[in-house]
């Protein structure tokens, strides 16, 4: 364990951080998973309003480095494209 005063700082304000992250993360993966659901039962609606307050989430968490800015951008674009594969009919 840390020792110096700014060294328990750093500390305190890692694990603050971490775990706003871990929260960040989990609600990306929730509105993932509902797209993804949606997509599965081809319901091309759902899909796209679930789509729609998931690429907000997305694009929130790269500014505040709790993904990368690239891995922000994949994910919404392969989520946009399974939701457009469905607009499309077969």
């Amino acid at each position: 364990m840390a020792t110096h005063t700014s060294a328990l700082k750093r500390a305190r304000q890692s694990e603050r951080r971490r775990m706003r992250h871990a929260a960040i993360k989990s609600a990306i993966r929730t509105y993932s998973k509902k797209v993804l659901k949606a997509v599965e039962g081809k319901n091309l609606e759902e899909a796209r309003e679930a789509l729609a307050r998931a690429i907000p989430a997305i694009q929130r968490a790269s500014p505040k480095k709790a993904i990368h800015k690239k891995t922000a951008a994949r994910k919404i674009s392969r989520l946009t494209k399974k939701v457009n594969a469905l607009a499309i009919p077969a």
